[in-house]
């Protein structure tokens, strides 16, 4: 693990700035680049951490606030540690949002993201690694299928809706992903039950993609995140490694 550096900043979007957390090697050389896509309470200082340990690997990670249009984060008042049980208003106010961010702004979004890496001087030069958590699983799907080439791989962790009945459902966009795929399911997650893993796994055979597609056993969705009542420690060890080996196969 070498030693990283954090920093906050705005990246330019076609519809404003959104603010981002930044975290890579402190020798300011160029890294490969990873997207890391917030879960569903944002930008954070837990997700912070989570950067800044990636890039203690070597990479540089930018973690943009999706939601951005809504505010700077947090856009709601978060605890220290959070229990959606106890307080169910935090996605009373969320979920607006979340709705809000259709799959066309997020993939447009998306383009910003990868321009403003592909720009950097600490992002080496080549395709980057994305990872994403709850949501923020199928926005890296999502932006990996919009932008072929430029995503070589993608890790989605507890991510649940990746099987709808929606015309513009994740997994009906596997046929246009490149990327190498890894998904940890949560074993524990009624948004991502048997039946649809069953049907991501058997989409994903008749594209002809390359992947993994595991389950976590006795993990909630959320199991990654630490500042949580879903928070699963084995289960993100896991997690930590295999999205390591798949960045390391990959960038």
């Amino acid at each position: 693990m070498t030693t990283v550096h954090g920093t906050s900043l705005d990246l330019p979007t076609p519809d404003g700035a959104a603010d981002a957390y930044l975290a890579h090697p402190d020798d300011n050389a160029p890294h490969p680049g990873v997207l890391l896509f917030m879960d569903a309470f944002g930008l954070r200082p837990s997700l912070e951490a989570m950067a800044r340990r990636l890039a203690g690997h070597g990479y540089t990670v930018l973690v943009p606030n999706v939601f951005y249009r809504a505010g700077r984060a947090p856009i709601v008042e978060l605890p220290e540690f959070i229990d959606p049980r106890e307080r169910p208003e935090i996605f009373e106010h969320l979920f607006p949002v979340m709705q809000s961010l259709t799959p066309q702004l997020a993939v447009r979004d998306a383009g910003a993201y990868l321009d403003w890496m592909a720009a950097s001087p600490l992002v080496a030069d080549g395709p980057v690694g994305a990872t994403g958590y709850c949501m923020g699983g199928a926005l890296a799907l999502r932006a990996a299928a919009a932008h072929p080439g430029r995503i070589a791989a993608v890790g989605a962790f507890h991510t649940g809706r990746l099987v709808t009945d929606a015309e513009d459902s994740p997994h009906r966009l596997l046929g246009d992903v490149t990327a190498e795929l890894y998904f940890g399911h949560a074993d524990q997650d009624p948004s991502m039950t048997a039946d649809q893993i069953k049907t991501l796994e058997q989409t994903l055979d008749a594209a002809g993609a390359r992947y993994r597609s595991e389950l976590y056993a006795g993990a909630h969705h959320g199991y990654t995140q630490n500042d949580t009542a879903a928070y699963n420690a084995e289960a993100d060890e896991r997690h930590w490694r295999d999205l390591l080996e798949l960045f390391g196969r990959t960038l």
